[in-house]
């Protein structure tokens, strides 16, 4: 195609080979660096909107950056052999080629270019051109006044307003329509035009460049349907959150700082808890605590976690914390009782997997009867040092039917400290597993004057730090 005087600037001149060349091999590097992220993201969770987000980002760079790299390829190679021949004052005839449509991810046969000539009616079209079209050579390019017709109806009116614009106004055009090829194949094509004038300031043609965007706007709504996809996917995450959060604040004690069980009578239990949520996860977990003053003027102590967060994990909460209040209040041992909650869960439309500690304490004798369903055993202070009891035999809740569930007594002194707690308290990513960290807290527990106190300790040491689950605490402090 010959270089035309534009109706407000002059032809712009090649650039310099070797600076092409430059960047062509930086846009094959980037390009390089770009498909191997891609190829990472091919085998993902087809759930994970993150993931999706990420791929559709990918395909997207990639077909920005063959666009970019097939630009620079035109531009290095210079005029087309058919274009160069029309520069000719004689052009020879050219010999016709069979017509052949482009390989899938062909890159210059998404790029052609037109002339439209007003004053001759003559058309000529790039082979890119014909390609993109769907159309044989044979068959000639299409005028002005044909190019409509293979436009979607809706799309019509865009380009009569840009050839108007364009051929009467001098202006250029830029725009984008879809064309519905002789394949039955759909194609967005993106086209840039120019008026050519004559030696009289008069257009004599219209010039443009047209390219198939298909892809790149296949990729551009595909990003767009994952963008949406992550926000409805964070607006449900935050509603289940908020939801979760409400039912866990109506099921869990609601008392606030020191509670004293029983209220009246010698030997009574200081008792405080806290909830940890948990840094590493955006939704709230199954963990409970509760300390019950039960008809007999003993006292119920219990902590537990069960499998999963959000929603059905609360939900499962607060079904088993239910129950296991109700037995409690019933007279039913604590050995009995774990294993009425197995059964339960063994029972439940939607199974979890549970552990738990539950105490009964009476005042009158000082005696502490517990057990256990794969949970961390009660940690005990007393005279500035401190170890977790013995457990009792006893599996995870729901893990196993028919199971029998052991139960211990350990009897405790005035001024004795009882801890309980939820792993997730300690399993941190900064230390492994276990009591140990708890049990370093033995010098400060003996200095406390309330369960509070204990409480405000724990927090200090493990509440600042990041935590891998969400985590519950309940301190009891016996009185004289």
């Amino acid at each position: 195609m010959p270089p035309h005087l534009s109706a407000d600037r002059p032809a712009p001149q090649p650039p310099e080979r070797d600076a092409v060349d430059v960047l062509i091999d930086q846009t094959l590097r980037l390009r390089g660096d770009v498909d191997a992220v891609r190829r990472d993201t091919v085998l993902i969770d087809e759930d994970d909107p993150q993931l999706l987000w990420q791929r559709a980002l990918c395909e997207l760079a990639v077909h920005h950056l063959d666009d970019l790299g097939a630009h620079l390829g035109q531009l290095k190679e210079g005029l087309p052999p058919g274009d160069a021949e029309q520069l000719a004052e004689e052009p020879e005839a050219a010999q016709e080629k069979p017509f052949d449509e482009p390989q899938p991810g062909s890159l210059l046969s998404r790029v052609g270019s037109a002339e439209w000539n007003l004053l001759t009616d003559e058309v000529s079209w790039s082979d890119e051109l014909f390609q993109i079209f769907g159309r044989s050579p044979q068959a000639g390019p299409l005028s002005l006044d044909e190019l409509p017709s293979v436009l979607f109806p809706e799309d019509q009116p865009l380009l009569t307003s840009l050839v108007t614009a364009c051929l009467v106004d001098g202006k250029p055009i830029d725009g984008e329509f879809r064309i519905l090829r002789a394949d039955g194949r759909m194609r967005t094509l993106h086209m840039m035009g120019e008026p050519v004038l004559d030696a009289d300031g008069c257009t004599a043609s219209m010039w443009a460049v047209l390219r198939d965007v298909s892809e790149l706007r296949r990729s551009q709504r595909m990003v767009g349907r994952t963008r949406e996809s992550i926000r409805r996917h964070q607006h449900m995450a935050q509603t289940e959150r908020r939801m979760a959060v409400e039912l866990q604040e109506t099921v869990l004690p609601p008392w606030r700082g020191s509670l004293r069980l029983p209220q009246q009578g010698p030997g009574a239990l200081d008792v405080a808890s806290h909830y940890l949520p948990s840094d590493s996860s955006a939704l709230i977990g199954g963990d409970w605590y509760d300390a019950l003053e039960l008809p007999d003027g003993r006292t119920l102590l219990t902590v537990g976690d069960l499998t999963g967060h959000g929603i059905p994990a609360t939900t499962a909460m607060a079904m088993l914390l239910g129950a296991l209040r109700g037995m409690a209040v019933a007279g039913i041992e604590p050995g009995a009782l774990m294993g009425h909650l197995n059964q339960l869960l063994q029972s439940s439309a939607q199974p979890a997997l549970g552990s738990a500690v539950c105490c009964r304490f009476d005042p009158a004798t000082g005696t502490l009867a517990w057990s256990q369903a794969g949970h961390p055993a009660p940690l005990l202070f007393r005279n500035g040092a401190g170890r977790p009891l013995p457990p009792p035999d006893g599996v995870l809740l729901g893990a196993a039917s028919g199971v029998a569930y052991e139960q211990d007594e350990v009897h405790l002194l005035p001024g004795d400290v009882l801890v309980l707690h939820t792993d997730g308290l300690t399993r941190r990513s900064d230390r492994g597993a276990g009591p140990e960290a708890l049990l370093g807290l033995a010098p400060r527990f003996a200095e406390a004057r309330t369960a509070q106190e204990c409480v405000r300790t724990v927090v200090e040491e493990f509440g600042g730090t990041e935590r891998l689950d969400d985590a519950c605490v309940l301190v009891a402090r016996i009185g004289a």
